[in-house]
């Protein structure tokens, strides 16, 4: 018969010192302060040491690294000052297709023309009479490529109450990094290589025959 105290068995054992040596050997080990985890809830750790021990990379434990993103620049000039360029202002202000169609075609890196771009922009405001909607795309565009600020306002109402004084700024940006609105995208990387070429000239051989002695 089983003793009815509950720990009864405690007795037994503390009284055989060689049932009481078994009972140590065939005990399972004592819980440890880890918990153990299921197969169904997954087990995180909270602290860098613990990862490191159980992947033993400690560089595992480290977040990744988040990139930052770019400064962003104020324009060259200001979308007040169109009398800068005088002559550009006055193209914009009665044909602003021109301008349009050079901004397009060198934000578009050549893949468009001039004179597409400002017959689309010429159709646009035929048709709707807003080609804001078309041009402000453009700006938004050349933004995120030279990482400019969007000031004074939004791109679309800048486009909306302030078309021409736009698209004058943006001419004028694109002039400051160097371009030649008249030459176009291919003619200005044409241009750029004759000038790498002609600035770092090759020095002439001179043939040994030709080399007096003295």
């Amino acid at each position: 018969m089983y003793s009815s105290h509950p720990r009864g068995y405690e007795k037994y054992y503390s009284s055989d010192p060689q049932h009481h040596h078994h009972h140590h050997q065939d005990a399972p080990p004592a819980p440890t302060a880890i918990p153990v985890s299921s197969s169904t809830e997954p087990y995180f750790t909270t602290s860098n040491e613990d990862m490191s021990s159980h992947s033993g990379h400690s560089h595992m434990t480290q977040p990744p690294s988040r990139l930052r993103p770019r400064a962003l620049i104020p324009w060259s000039t200001g979308l007040c000052d169109c009398f800068s360029d005088f002559k550009n202002c006055c193209i914009t202000l009665w044909c602003p297709c021109i301008t349009f169609g050079q901004i397009a075609e060198i934000v578009d890196k050549g893949s468009t023309s001039c004179g597409a771009s400002g017959a689309l922009y010429t159709l646009i405001t035929c048709v709707t009479a807003c080609p804001c909607c078309y041009s402000c795309f453009y700006r938004s565009k050349m933004r995120q490529q030279y990482s400019l600020e969007e000031s004074p306002c939004g791109d679309c109402l800048v486009h909306c109450f302030c078309e021409h004084c736009a698209l004058c700024q943006e001419y004028r940006e694109l002039q400051f990094r160097g371009f030649d609105m008249k030459l176009g995208w291919h003619g200005n990387i044409e241009e750029r290589n004759r000038e790498g070429i002609a600035m770092n000239p090759v020095a002439p051989v001179v043939e040994e025959g030709m080399s007096r002695d003295k």
